[in-house]
């Protein structure tokens, strides 16, 4: 068995490190795709499970938050007590998509999943920009467009981000009642509107007159927007992609907000959603979209972990400086380095 000159040891860890991040760094740009996922296990329905209750699940997929999807679809599998009758539908905009469905498939093999096409096209007109350059990337409005997208047969979805883990059967969260709305998401009624929207917004009484909502005044609650339950077809019976996309038109011509595609939703959405409980969208534990400082997990249970914010677990781990929190997100990473030692440095 080969073994390590001990002389050359500091010089081993230097090589090691620079390589880590050097291949760290190839593997997430957006021409390298990373390959090197490890397979994860076969996971079965339980007692009970009708191969008829499907369950439909949709996320944004391309190269920059592969990783993060990846940990996230082996999180919902690990916790269902019915992974079989996981239906996953990935959005994506990236030409590599055939790379895309080949790295899907080396980590779950037995994996129910369809990837659609996100024409960018459809909104590169109409994205202003934000605080965060990760916000105007097209694939980050595809939500909007789920409804034209999936399969008229699709008549609800789960829609996920891909920055955060499901520690709880996701079945809970598919059987709630939304009753007459058309989306569900945890909602923060006590949160402060004002920095959501610019000075602009507020002082004109055109835009700032959208959250009465008509005759009758609504309640406008916070909701983050990573976390979705959408019933597809009140979806496009009440147009709401056609609504989204004039408020984006909006901000074209006039700054009113500065949030990337949560502002729409707001508008269009805030006082209209059927609340879900906090416990499924334990959200910024990405810190702000400035610096992406810690956060700690809200008060109460936890069924989903969110990393929204600038902060990623992933390169907070890789650049040796997680948060306490990112240690809850490692156990699901699949992605294995191809570090190798140099030979010249074993005898």
């Amino acid at each position: 068995m080969a073994s390590i000159n001990l002389h050359f040891f500091p010089i081993l860890l230097f090589l090691i490190s620079i390589s880590s991040t050097a291949t760290n760094a190839a593997a997430f740009t957006t021409h390298d795709l990373p390959t090197t996922f490890r397979e994860a296990p076969a996971f079965r329905n339980g007692v009970g499970c009708s191969a008829s209750s499907k369950i439909h699940i949709a996320m944004t997929l391309d190269t920059t938050y592969l990783r993060g999807s990846v940990a996230g679809v082996l999180s919902v599998l690990q916790h269902a007590t019915c992974p079989e009758n996981l239906v996953f539908h990935f959005l994506a905009s990236s030409p590599r998509r055939s790379d895309l469905r080949r790295t899907v498939l080396s980590s779950f093999p037995n994996l129910s999943f369809l990837i659609h096409r996100f024409d960018a096209s459809l909104v590169r007109g109409m994205i202003s920009a934000s605080v965060r350059r990760a916000l105007d990337q097209p694939l980050n409005y595809a939500r909007i467009y789920l409804a034209d997208l999936l399969p008229r047969s699709v008549r609800r979805i789960i829609y996920f981000d891909s920055d955060l883990i499901v520690v709880d059967d996701v079945a809970k969260l598919w059987r709630i009642d939304l009753g007459p709305h058309v989306l569900g998401a945890p909602e923060y009624c006590h949160a402060n509107f004002t920095p959501y929207f610019t000075d602009r917004f507020w002082s004109d009484a055109r835009f700032a007159r959208a959250f009465e909502g008509g005759p009758r005044r609504r309640r406008p609650c916070y909701f983050n927007t990573g976390v979705m339950v959408i019933d597809l077809e009140r979806w496009r019976e009440g147009r709401f992609t056609e609504r989204l996309e004039e408020w984006m038109r909006v901000r074209k011509r006039v700054r009113i907000y500065d949030l990337g595609s949560l502002p729409p939703f707001l508008l269009v959405f805030a006082g209209k959603v059927k609340g879900v409980d906090h416990r499924w969208n334990q959200h910024g534990l990405g810190g702000d979209n400035v610096e992406g400082l810690c956060r700690d997990l809200h008060p109460g249970p936890v069924s989903l972990l969110h990393w929204s914010g600038k902060g990623k677990p992933w390169l907070r781990l890789d650049a040796r400086r997680a948060c306490p929190l990112d240690s809850l997100w490692a156990p699901y990473d699949l992605y294995r380095s191809s570090v190798r030692i140099p030979q010249l440095l074993l005898r």
